[in-house]
Protein backbone atom coordinates (compact mmCIF):
# COMPACT_ATOMS: atom_id res chain seq x y z
CA UNK A 1 0.00 0.00 0.00
CA UNK A 2 2.88 2.37 0.74
CA UNK A 3 4.30 1.71 -2.71
CA UNK A 4 0.95 2.36 -4.41
CA UNK A 5 0.44 5.59 -2.46
CA UNK A 6 3.93 6.72 -3.36
CA UNK A 7 3.25 6.15 -7.05
CA UNK A 8 -0.17 7.85 -6.82
CA UNK A 9 1.33 11.04 -5.40
CA UNK A 10 3.53 11.38 -8.49
CA UNK A 11 1.60 9.83 -11.37
CA UNK A 12 -1.83 11.46 -11.02
CA UNK A 13 -4.47 12.82 -13.40
CA UNK A 14 -3.08 15.85 -15.19
CA UNK A 15 0.48 14.50 -15.33
CA UNK A 16 2.08 15.93 -18.48
CA UNK A 17 5.14 13.66 -18.68
CA UNK A 18 4.84 10.64 -20.97
CA UNK A 19 6.80 8.42 -18.59
CA UNK A 20 7.47 8.46 -14.87
CA UNK A 21 10.50 6.63 -13.44
CA UNK A 22 9.98 5.42 -9.87
CA UNK A 23 12.84 3.77 -7.97
CA UNK A 24 12.26 1.62 -4.90
CA UNK A 25 15.41 0.84 -2.94
CA UNK A 26 15.26 -2.47 -1.06
CA UNK A 27 17.95 -4.06 1.12
CA UNK A 28 18.64 -7.71 0.15
CA UNK A 29 17.85 -10.52 2.63
CA UNK A 30 15.29 -8.48 4.57
CA UNK A 31 11.58 -8.94 5.18
CA UNK A 32 10.86 -6.10 2.72
CA UNK A 33 12.89 -7.91 0.07
CA UNK A 34 10.89 -11.11 0.65
CA UNK A 35 7.60 -9.23 0.35
CA UNK A 36 8.82 -7.49 -2.79
CA UNK A 37 9.98 -10.70 -4.46
CA UNK A 38 7.06 -12.92 -3.43
CA UNK A 39 4.20 -10.48 -3.82
CA UNK A 40 4.85 -7.27 -5.65
CA UNK A 41 6.85 -8.63 -8.57
CA UNK A 42 4.67 -11.68 -9.12
CA UNK A 43 1.35 -9.88 -8.78
CA UNK A 44 2.56 -7.02 -10.98
CA UNK A 45 1.61 -4.17 -8.70
CA UNK A 46 3.92 -1.84 -10.64
CA UNK A 47 2.12 -2.53 -13.92
CA UNK A 48 -1.52 -2.00 -12.92
CA UNK A 49 -3.83 -1.28 -10.00
CA UNK A 50 -4.57 -4.06 -7.54
CA UNK A 51 -8.33 -3.56 -7.65
CA UNK A 52 -10.03 -5.65 -4.96
CA UNK A 53 -6.89 -7.62 -3.98
CA UNK A 54 -5.84 -5.41 -1.06
CA UNK A 55 -7.29 -7.76 1.57
CA UNK A 56 -5.54 -10.83 0.16
CA UNK A 57 -2.29 -8.90 -0.24
CA UNK A 58 -2.54 -7.77 3.38
CA UNK A 59 -2.94 -11.38 4.53
CA UNK A 60 0.09 -12.45 2.48
CA UNK A 61 2.20 -9.63 3.90
CA UNK A 62 1.25 -10.55 7.48
CA UNK A 63 2.06 -14.22 6.95
CA UNK A 64 5.38 -13.39 5.27
CA UNK A 65 6.34 -11.15 8.17
CA UNK A 66 5.40 -13.81 10.73
CA UNK A 67 7.50 -16.41 8.91
CA UNK A 68 10.43 -14.04 8.44
CA UNK A 69 10.50 -13.21 12.15
CA UNK A 70 10.21 -16.86 13.29
CA UNK A 71 13.71 -17.47 14.66
CA UNK A 72 13.09 -21.22 15.07
CA UNK A 73 13.22 -21.68 11.27
CA UNK A 74 16.43 -22.14 9.36
CA UNK A 75 17.14 -20.02 6.31
CA UNK A 76 16.09 -22.79 3.89
CA UNK A 77 12.98 -23.63 5.94
CA UNK A 78 12.01 -19.98 6.04
CA UNK A 79 12.32 -19.52 2.27
CA UNK A 80 10.42 -22.75 1.58
CA UNK A 81 7.61 -21.66 3.90
CA UNK A 82 7.47 -18.23 2.30
CA UNK A 83 7.10 -19.81 -1.10
CA UNK A 84 4.33 -22.17 -0.04
CA UNK A 85 2.14 -19.69 1.84
CA UNK A 86 2.23 -17.02 -0.87
CA UNK A 87 1.83 -19.03 -4.06
CA UNK A 88 -1.79 -20.12 -3.63
CA UNK A 89 -3.07 -16.67 -2.71
CA UNK A 90 -1.11 -15.04 -5.48
CA UNK A 91 -2.78 -17.41 -7.92
CA UNK A 92 -6.15 -16.33 -6.52
CA UNK A 93 -5.34 -12.66 -7.22
CA UNK A 94 -4.11 -13.44 -10.72
CA UNK A 95 -7.24 -15.45 -11.49
CA UNK A 96 -9.46 -12.62 -10.22
CA UNK A 97 -7.65 -10.18 -12.48
CA UNK A 98 -8.04 -12.45 -15.52
CA UNK A 99 -11.78 -12.74 -14.85
CA UNK A 100 -12.12 -8.96 -14.46
CA UNK A 101 -10.32 -8.43 -17.77
CA UNK A 102 -12.72 -10.81 -19.53
CA UNK A 103 -15.88 -9.63 -17.76
CA UNK A 104 -16.81 -6.86 -20.18
CA UNK A 105 -15.96 -9.00 -23.20
CA UNK A 106 -18.32 -11.72 -21.96
CA UNK A 107 -21.21 -9.26 -22.04
CA UNK A 108 -20.12 -7.41 -25.19
CA UNK A 109 -19.39 -4.09 -23.48
CA UNK A 110 -16.04 -2.29 -23.60
CA UNK A 111 -15.34 1.23 -22.41
CA UNK A 112 -12.50 3.13 -24.07
CA UNK A 113 -10.19 5.30 -22.00
CA UNK A 114 -11.56 8.36 -23.81
CA UNK A 115 -15.08 7.44 -22.70
CA UNK A 116 -13.90 6.97 -19.10
CA UNK A 117 -12.13 10.34 -19.15
CA UNK A 118 -15.23 11.97 -20.62
CA UNK A 119 -17.40 10.47 -17.87
CA UNK A 120 -15.00 11.86 -15.25
CA UNK A 121 -15.08 15.28 -16.92
CA UNK A 122 -18.88 15.28 -17.09
CA UNK A 123 -19.11 14.36 -13.41
CA UNK A 124 -17.02 17.39 -12.42
CA UNK A 125 -18.82 20.60 -11.54
CA UNK A 126 -17.46 24.07 -10.86
CA UNK A 127 -20.31 24.62 -8.40
CA UNK A 128 -19.08 21.73 -6.22
CA UNK A 129 -15.40 22.68 -6.18
CA UNK A 130 -13.75 23.48 -2.81
CA UNK A 131 -13.72 27.20 -3.68
CA UNK A 132 -17.44 27.27 -4.48
CA UNK A 133 -18.32 25.33 -1.32
CA UNK A 134 -16.19 27.71 0.74
CA UNK A 135 -18.05 30.75 -0.65
CA UNK A 136 -21.43 29.08 -0.04
CA UNK A 137 -20.60 28.19 3.58
CA UNK A 138 -18.98 31.58 4.27
CA UNK A 139 -22.08 33.42 2.98
CA UNK A 140 -24.36 31.22 5.09
CA UNK A 141 -22.34 31.75 8.25
CA UNK A 142 -22.25 35.52 7.77
CA UNK A 143 -26.03 35.55 7.38
CA UNK A 144 -26.42 33.51 10.56
CA UNK A 145 -24.11 35.70 12.65
CA UNK A 146 -25.37 38.94 11.09
CA UNK A 147 -21.93 40.53 11.18
CA UNK A 148 -19.29 41.12 8.52
CA UNK A 149 -16.41 39.33 10.27
CA UNK A 150 -14.04 36.48 9.56
CA UNK A 151 -15.57 33.23 10.79
CA UNK A 152 -13.39 30.77 8.86
CA UNK A 153 -9.80 31.42 9.89
CA UNK A 154 -6.64 30.37 8.04
CA UNK A 155 -5.09 31.01 4.64
CA UNK A 156 -3.95 27.41 4.08
CA UNK A 157 -6.05 24.33 3.30
CA UNK A 158 -6.46 23.48 7.00
CA UNK A 159 -8.81 26.08 8.49
CA UNK A 160 -10.59 26.79 11.77
CA UNK A 161 -14.26 27.64 12.14
CA UNK A 162 -14.85 30.05 15.05
CA UNK A 163 -18.40 30.61 16.29
CA UNK A 164 -19.93 31.87 19.50
CA UNK A 165 -22.31 29.77 21.57
CA UNK A 166 -25.25 31.83 20.27
CA UNK A 167 -24.24 31.28 16.63
CA UNK A 168 -23.77 27.54 17.22
CA UNK A 169 -27.28 27.45 18.68
CA UNK A 170 -28.70 29.00 15.50
CA UNK A 171 -26.81 26.49 13.37
CA UNK A 172 -28.08 23.67 15.57
CA UNK A 173 -31.67 24.73 14.84
CA UNK A 174 -31.01 24.51 11.09
CA UNK A 175 -29.19 21.20 11.57
CA UNK A 176 -32.13 19.65 13.38
CA UNK A 177 -34.36 20.38 10.36
CA UNK A 178 -32.25 18.02 8.21
CA UNK A 179 -33.21 14.34 7.84
CA UNK A 180 -31.60 12.37 10.65
CA UNK A 181 -28.45 10.41 9.75
CA UNK A 182 -25.94 8.38 11.74
CA UNK A 183 -22.83 9.05 9.67
CA UNK A 184 -19.59 10.12 11.45
CA UNK A 185 -19.77 13.58 9.79
CA UNK A 186 -23.28 14.18 11.18
CA UNK A 187 -22.32 13.01 14.69
CA UNK A 188 -19.14 15.10 14.69
CA UNK A 189 -20.99 18.23 13.53
CA UNK A 190 -23.85 17.75 16.02
CA UNK A 191 -21.49 17.13 18.94
CA UNK A 192 -19.58 20.34 18.19
CA UNK A 193 -22.75 22.42 17.84
CA UNK A 194 -24.00 21.12 21.20
CA UNK A 195 -20.61 21.41 22.93
CA UNK A 196 -18.81 24.36 24.48
CA UNK A 197 -15.76 24.54 22.24
CA UNK A 198 -15.84 27.64 19.95
CA UNK A 199 -13.20 26.34 17.51
CA UNK A 200 -13.74 23.58 14.93
CA UNK A 201 -10.98 22.41 12.50
CA UNK A 202 -12.25 22.09 8.93
CA UNK A 203 -10.93 21.71 5.39
CA UNK A 204 -12.49 21.84 1.94
CA UNK A 205 -9.66 19.83 0.32
CA UNK A 206 -9.59 16.02 0.17
CA UNK A 207 -5.79 15.79 0.39
CA UNK A 208 -5.75 17.93 3.53
CA UNK A 209 -8.56 15.82 5.04
CA UNK A 210 -6.47 12.69 4.50
CA UNK A 211 -3.52 14.24 6.36
CA UNK A 212 -5.59 15.73 9.21
CA UNK A 213 -8.04 13.09 10.37
CA UNK A 214 -9.49 15.28 13.15
CA UNK A 215 -10.50 18.04 10.74
CA UNK A 216 -14.03 17.90 9.29
CA UNK A 217 -14.00 17.43 5.52
CA UNK A 218 -16.53 19.95 4.16
CA UNK A 219 -17.81 18.35 0.94
CA UNK A 220 -21.22 18.56 -0.81
CA UNK A 221 -22.84 15.96 1.49
CA UNK A 222 -21.61 17.53 4.75
CA UNK A 223 -24.54 18.75 6.90
CA UNK A 224 -23.16 22.30 7.05
CA UNK A 225 -23.23 22.50 3.23
CA UNK A 226 -26.79 21.13 3.16
CA UNK A 227 -27.84 23.71 5.76
CA UNK A 228 -26.27 26.47 3.67
CA UNK A 229 -28.01 25.28 0.49
CA UNK A 230 -31.41 25.11 2.20
CA UNK A 231 -30.98 28.60 3.68
CA UNK A 232 -30.59 30.09 0.20
CA UNK A 233 -33.75 28.56 -1.25
CA UNK A 234 -36.15 31.21 -2.53
CA UNK A 235 -39.87 30.85 -3.11
CA UNK A 236 -40.01 33.84 -5.45
CA UNK A 237 -38.18 34.16 -8.75
CA UNK A 238 -34.85 35.95 -8.38
CA UNK A 239 -33.07 37.29 -11.47
CA UNK A 240 -29.28 37.59 -11.34
CA UNK A 241 -27.57 40.21 -13.50
CA UNK A 242 -23.95 39.49 -14.52
CA UNK A 243 -21.27 40.80 -16.86
CA UNK A 244 -18.23 39.15 -18.42
CA UNK A 245 -15.61 39.85 -21.07
CA UNK A 246 -15.24 37.10 -23.66
CA UNK A 247 -14.25 36.83 -27.34
CA UNK A 248 -15.66 33.36 -28.03
CA UNK A 249 -19.38 34.02 -27.39
CA UNK A 250 -21.68 36.51 -29.15
CA UNK A 251 -21.51 39.95 -27.57
CA UNK A 252 -24.64 41.51 -26.13
CA UNK A 253 -27.22 40.92 -23.45
CA UNK A 254 -28.46 37.33 -23.12
CA UNK A 255 -31.17 35.80 -20.96
CA UNK A 256 -30.44 32.44 -19.37
CA UNK A 257 -32.07 29.91 -17.04
CA UNK A 258 -30.27 27.33 -14.90
CA UNK A 259 -32.24 24.10 -14.69
CA UNK A 260 -31.70 21.25 -12.28
CA UNK A 261 -31.90 17.78 -13.82
CA UNK A 262 -32.45 14.86 -11.44
CA UNK A 263 -31.68 11.49 -13.05
CA UNK A 264 -33.65 8.48 -11.77
CA UNK A 265 -33.07 4.82 -12.54
CA UNK A 266 -30.22 2.37 -12.04
CA UNK A 267 -27.82 5.25 -11.50
CA UNK A 268 -29.01 8.35 -9.68
CA UNK A 269 -27.44 11.69 -10.56
CA UNK A 270 -28.07 15.42 -10.42
CA UNK A 271 -26.67 18.10 -12.74
CA UNK A 272 -27.21 21.79 -13.48
CA UNK A 273 -28.17 22.49 -17.10
CA UNK A 274 -27.79 26.09 -18.34
CA UNK A 275 -30.01 27.25 -21.23
CA UNK A 276 -29.64 30.46 -23.28
CA UNK A 277 -31.39 31.69 -26.41
CA UNK A 278 -28.48 30.87 -28.74
CA UNK A 279 -26.56 27.60 -28.99
CA UNK A 280 -23.22 29.43 -28.92
CA UNK A 281 -24.02 31.03 -25.54
CA UNK A 282 -25.58 27.85 -24.15
CA UNK A 283 -22.45 25.85 -25.01
CA UNK A 284 -20.17 28.33 -23.22
CA UNK A 285 -22.49 29.53 -20.47
CA UNK A 286 -21.07 27.36 -17.68
CA UNK A 287 -17.56 28.71 -18.28
CA UNK A 288 -18.84 32.27 -18.62
CA UNK A 289 -20.65 32.09 -15.28
CA UNK A 290 -17.45 30.95 -13.57
CA UNK A 291 -15.73 34.21 -14.59
CA UNK A 292 -18.71 36.55 -14.50
CA UNK A 293 -19.07 39.48 -12.10
CA UNK A 294 -22.12 41.12 -10.64
CA UNK A 295 -23.59 43.91 -12.79
CA UNK A 296 -26.13 46.62 -12.14
CA UNK A 297 -28.81 47.57 -14.68
CA UNK A 298 -31.97 49.58 -14.50
CA UNK A 299 -34.90 47.50 -13.30
CA UNK A 300 -36.84 48.72 -16.34
CA UNK A 301 -34.37 46.82 -18.54
CA UNK A 302 -35.10 43.50 -16.84
CA UNK A 303 -37.44 41.43 -19.08
CA UNK A 304 -40.89 40.52 -17.85
CA UNK A 305 -41.92 36.93 -17.19
CA UNK A 306 -43.16 36.30 -20.75
CA UNK A 307 -39.62 36.77 -22.08
CA UNK A 308 -38.58 33.49 -20.49
CA UNK A 309 -41.16 31.40 -22.38
CA UNK A 310 -38.89 30.89 -25.40
CA UNK A 311 -36.13 29.65 -23.09
CA UNK A 312 -38.53 27.18 -21.53
CA UNK A 313 -39.41 25.85 -24.99
CA UNK A 314 -35.70 25.40 -25.84
CA UNK A 315 -35.18 23.62 -22.54
CA UNK A 316 -38.11 21.29 -23.19
CA UNK A 317 -36.59 20.17 -26.51
CA UNK A 318 -33.19 19.47 -24.91
CA UNK A 319 -34.80 17.74 -21.92
CA UNK A 320 -36.93 15.49 -24.16
CA UNK A 321 -33.87 14.36 -26.12
CA UNK A 322 -31.82 13.78 -22.95
CA UNK A 323 -34.68 11.89 -21.34
CA UNK A 324 -34.90 9.40 -24.22
CA UNK A 325 -31.13 8.86 -24.17
CA UNK A 326 -31.20 8.33 -20.40
CA UNK A 327 -33.99 5.76 -20.67
CA UNK A 328 -32.11 3.88 -23.40
CA UNK A 329 -28.89 3.98 -21.38
CA UNK A 330 -30.71 2.78 -18.26
CA UNK A 331 -32.17 -0.18 -20.17
CA UNK A 332 -28.69 -1.11 -21.42
CA UNK A 333 -27.16 -0.89 -17.95
CA UNK A 334 -30.03 -2.85 -16.39
CA UNK A 335 -29.72 -5.59 -19.02
CA UNK A 336 -25.99 -5.85 -18.50
CA UNK A 337 -26.36 -6.00 -14.71
CA UNK A 338 -29.14 -8.60 -15.06
CA UNK A 339 -26.91 -10.83 -17.21
CA UNK A 340 -23.96 -10.36 -14.85
CA UNK A 341 -26.14 -11.08 -11.81
CA UNK A 342 -27.66 -14.18 -13.42
CA UNK A 343 -24.27 -15.56 -14.41
CA UNK A 344 -22.81 -15.10 -10.92
CA UNK A 345 -25.99 -16.51 -9.34
CA UNK A 346 -25.86 -19.63 -11.49
CA UNK A 347 -22.23 -20.20 -10.55
CA UNK A 348 -23.05 -19.71 -6.88
CA UNK A 349 -26.02 -22.11 -7.02
CA UNK A 350 -23.96 -24.71 -8.85
CA UNK A 351 -21.35 -24.61 -6.11
CA UNK A 352 -23.90 -24.76 -3.28
CA UNK A 353 -25.78 -27.67 -4.90
CA UNK A 354 -22.53 -29.54 -5.38
CA UNK A 355 -21.62 -28.99 -1.73
CA UNK A 356 -25.10 -30.16 -0.69
CA UNK A 357 -24.83 -33.35 -2.75
CA UNK A 358 -21.51 -34.18 -1.09
CA UNK A 359 -22.61 -33.34 2.45
CA UNK A 360 -23.33 -36.40 4.60
CA UNK A 361 -23.82 -34.68 7.95
CA UNK A 362 -27.46 -33.70 8.54
CA UNK A 363 -26.51 -30.34 10.05
CA UNK A 364 -24.32 -29.50 7.07
CA UNK A 365 -27.17 -30.45 4.74
CA UNK A 366 -29.59 -28.13 6.53
CA UNK A 367 -27.02 -25.32 6.46
CA UNK A 368 -26.49 -25.72 2.70
CA UNK A 369 -30.25 -25.85 2.07
CA UNK A 370 -30.61 -22.63 4.03
CA UNK A 371 -27.80 -21.01 2.02
CA UNK A 372 -29.49 -22.07 -1.23
CA UNK A 373 -32.81 -20.59 -0.11
CA UNK A 374 -31.11 -17.33 0.93
CA UNK A 375 -29.24 -17.16 -2.38
CA UNK A 376 -32.46 -17.59 -4.35
CA UNK A 377 -34.21 -14.90 -2.32
CA UNK A 378 -31.24 -12.55 -2.66
CA UNK A 379 -31.16 -13.06 -6.43
CA UNK A 380 -34.91 -12.47 -6.77
CA UNK A 381 -34.67 -9.27 -4.70
CA UNK A 382 -31.85 -7.86 -6.83
CA UNK A 383 -33.67 -8.70 -10.06
CA UNK A 384 -36.77 -6.96 -8.73
CA UNK A 385 -34.72 -3.87 -7.79
CA UNK A 386 -33.31 -3.76 -11.33
CA UNK A 387 -36.79 -4.04 -12.86
CA UNK A 388 -38.08 -1.23 -10.65
CA UNK A 389 -35.10 0.99 -11.47
CA UNK A 390 -35.56 0.33 -15.17
CA UNK A 391 -39.24 1.26 -15.06
CA UNK A 392 -38.67 4.49 -13.13
CA UNK A 393 -35.94 5.73 -15.49
CA UNK A 394 -36.65 9.42 -15.96
CA UNK A 395 -35.24 12.95 -15.69
CA UNK A 396 -37.17 15.38 -13.54
CA UNK A 397 -36.33 19.01 -14.26
CA UNK A 398 -37.05 22.40 -12.79
CA UNK A 399 -35.60 25.94 -12.94
CA UNK A 400 -33.34 26.95 -10.05
CA UNK A 401 -32.02 30.29 -11.31
CA UNK A 402 -32.80 33.06 -13.80
CA UNK A 403 -30.33 35.59 -15.10
CA UNK A 404 -29.14 38.16 -17.59
CA UNK A 405 -25.50 38.08 -18.68
CA UNK A 406 -23.88 40.98 -20.54
CA UNK A 407 -21.04 39.73 -22.78
CA UNK A 408 -18.51 42.32 -23.91
CA UNK A 409 -15.38 42.01 -26.06
CA UNK A 410 -11.97 42.31 -24.43
CA UNK A 411 -9.44 40.49 -22.29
Amino acid sequence: MRVEQRIGRIDRKGQKSEAIAIYNLITPDTVDADIYERCLLRIGVFNHALGGSEEILGEITTEIRNSAENLSLSENERREKLGQLADNKIRVIQEQERLEEKEMELFGIRLTQNQINQDIENASSFWLTPGSLFRLVDLYLRQIVGKDQELILGEKQLKTLRLSEEARGLLLTDFQSLPRQTTPAYRQWENWLKGGEPFFPITFESECAALHQKAAFIMPIHPMVKQAALSLEQEKRVITVLKVRDNSAPAGRHLFVMYQWQFHGVREDLILRPIAMTDAVTARLAGLLERAEQAIIDTADIPDLSAWDDLDARHYALWTEAREKHRLRTRQIAEYQRESLTTSHQARMSLLNEQLSKAENEKIQRMKQSQIANAEADYARHIQDLDIARERADITAGPVGYGVIQIARGE
